[in-house]
């Protein structure tokens, strides 16, 4: 079919997120078309991101500093820190602007299935963050998924000594739902978190 090279590059285009095999290919082909304004530049950025970004020692957030640039931001509430599974979660909630606190990405979730347990988590520099005295929330925004709550129930009950209180994220009714499309698990989630308005 074709050279080493290029399927050497489709094979590790076929492992990303969303691209299987007969994507991997197009996608492949598409930059190898365009191999000056696209593959070559690619490439350069791929090998640079490669060098320079580092996992942040304090919450596990990807930058090219340590600690990173929320942490090392003084205008942030470090009274608060939202506890999520991965980084992709952190930049979600930092795309709203509505979070001003600090994070602390965990590295995944409790999986029995996947065999991740306590240890394979950032938990420990979790509870060592919670016990300082600025600190007096930590709120938990996991998936709504069996292993995020697992995991939630998990911290929730690892942060029982430290003089913190334990939140979580709402579950229910998105904005601009509509009742008939949801599923039997939000609704029931929605009426659960229901509060005065």
């Amino acid at each position: 079919m074709s050279s080493s090279e290029i399927e050497r590059l489709i094979q590790l285009l076929a492992k990303l997120p969303g691209l299987g095999p007969r994507s991997a290919r197009r996608a492949a082909l598409h930059l190898i078309k365009r191999r000056e304004s696209l593959l070559s530049p690619l490439s350069d950025a791929m090998r640079e991101a490669a060098e320079a970004i580092k996992t942040c020692s304090v919450c596990g957030n990807l930058d090219t500093r340590d600690p990173c640039a929320i942490c090392a931001d003084p205008r942030r509430d470090a009274a608060l820190i939202c506890v999520i599974e991965e980084v992709g979660d952190l930049w979600a909630l930092e795309r709203t602007g509505s979070f001003k606190g600090l994070y602390h990405v965990l590295g995944g979730t409790l999986s029995a299935l996947e065999g991740v347990g306590p240890d394979d988590l950032n938990v420990t520099g979790l509870i060592n963050r919670a016990r300082k005295p600025e600190v007096t929330e930590v709120i938990l925004a996991m998936n709504a998924t069996v292993e995020g709550q697992t995991t939630a129930h998990y911290i929730t009950d690892r942060l029982a000594d430290c003089e913190v209180t334990v939140s979580r994220l709402a579950h229910g009714v998105p904005v601009g739902g509509e009742l008939d499309y949801l599923d039997d698990g939000t609704l029931t989630a929605a009426l659960r978190s229901r509060r005065p308005f």
